[in-house]
């Protein structure tokens, strides 16, 4: 199967879901940074504060491989799009089974409102009876017990925890956990 054409937003009951585009720059580097805290502790992309010529390069290269359907990114805004709440989409994709993953993480003074929930449930839906995929995962560090919870109650099966599978985002001296949660059709 090839990557098929895949629409550039989606809007789900709270939000805009966007693909990524270059002049959103400014306002992933405001919403990065002020999360950055929070954010360290699991994205190893988070460790350092983002700039704007970065963001820019950043977001261009998304919006390649969005278009190629190599991956897929969403930006999520509020309804009007005024305001950037975090990023998710599918990526680690093989549309040769087809397969992907989600992924996602809310800008910290916006989460424990559902959003990445709200997220992630629009984004299976989309892939098993749209997309058509065969396998949706969701992966987390185990100690992500916020994260964890998604895939739980989005009725995802527990396929495995790989133990020491990598090193944590914010001190590679340390091991970690990989939880890796399942949908198939």
């Amino acid at each position: 199967m090839t990557a098929p054409t895949v629409p550039t937003e989606f809007h789900t009951a709270r939000l805009l879901l966007r693909a990524p585009r270059p002049e959103d720059a400014q306002a992933q580097v405001d919403t990065v940074n002020a999360s950055l805290p929070e954010l360290r502790r699991w994205m190893l992309w988070a460790q350092e504060p983002q700039t704007l010529d970065g963001a820019r390069e950043n977001l261009t290269r998304a919006a390649d491989a969005y278009a190629t359907g190599e991956n897929l990114r969403l930006m999520v805004w509020n309804p009007e799009g005024t305001e950037l709440i975090g990023s998710s989409g599918y990526h680690s994709l093989d549309w040769r089974v087809p397969k992907g993953e989600i992924g996602y993480w809310i800008a910290t003074a916006h989460t424990g409102h559902g959003y990445a929930q709200e997220v992630a449930a629009f984004l299976t839906d989309y892939a098993l009876n749209d997309l058509r995929l065969r396998r949706i995962e969701i992966r987390c560090d185990a100690n992500n017990e916020r994260s964890a919870r998604i895939p739980q109650v989005l009725g995802y099966a527990l396929d495995a925890r790989l133990v020491n599978d990598d090193v944590a985002a914010a001190d590679p001296t340390q091991l970690r956990d990989t939880l890796i949660y399942s949908k198939t059709r």
